[in-house]
């Protein structure tokens, strides 16, 4: 058994104990993760419990992280407010949770909880992706689908929004196809600025 595990970049120390148990536990303690598990628990079993159980750690406490670094709430109730006087009533939000679970769109919206989602990773991103974000899932308290009315509405609260989608759609491409870039061309993705030089 190794005693320590990379997950999501983040390498973690093991510590795992064999005991009286039904089901595997485990608790992330800074880099530490403590695993308990039954006696009869074949090992190949254990070592897939263990990165799945590391990965699900990792991502909450990230989660976590990243909601304690400022006031969404504050961030989307501005986005919330240019819907006023634009539609009869404009959506309420009353949580903001930047979560790690949602893998395959940016951004949800809640209108029982009048709760919104987001992506944990559009915490890195331009502050101005973020807000088209938080514009496109409030527009679909309005207009829940993607239809002409709602584009209309999207662009008239957040007029930036094409360019955000074209950001997003570009973000979402490499997010696929880093892994598959030669190293060279990883590389020199990471030195390109915005210019605009001609030959």
């Amino acid at each position: 058994m190794p005693n320590a595990i990379t997950i999501d970049g983040v390498e973690l120390s093991l510590i795992v104990e064999r005991k009286q148990v039904k089901n595997v536990n485990a608790r992330l303690r800074g880099t530490t993760m403590m695993v308990s598990a039954p006696h009869k628990m074949p090992q190949s079993a254990l070592d897939e419990a263990i990165a799945d159980l590391a990965r699900r750690l990792v991502r909450r406490a990230h989660a976590q992280r990243v909601n304690q670094e400022e006031d969404a709430v504050a961030l989307v109730q501005r986005i919330a407010a240019r819907f006023a006087g634009v539609v009869p009533r404009p959506p309420e939000v009353s949580t903001v949770l930047f979560v790690t679970t949602q893998q395959a769109c940016w951004g949800s919206y809640s209108r029982t909880t009048k709760t919104i989602r987001l992506n944990s990773v559009l915490r890195r991103m331009p502050r101005w992706v973020l807000e088209s974000v938080v514009a496109h899932e409030l527009a679909h308290v309005v207009h829940p689908d993607h239809s002409p009315a709602f584009w209309k509405l999207t662009r008239r609260v957040f007029p930036e929004t094409d360019r955000a989608q074209a950001f997003l759609a570009g973000v979402s491409w490499l997010g696929q196809h880093l892994a598959d870039l030669p190293p060279v061309e990883r590389a020199l993705l990471a030195g390109i600025t915005d210019c605009d030089d001609q030959e």
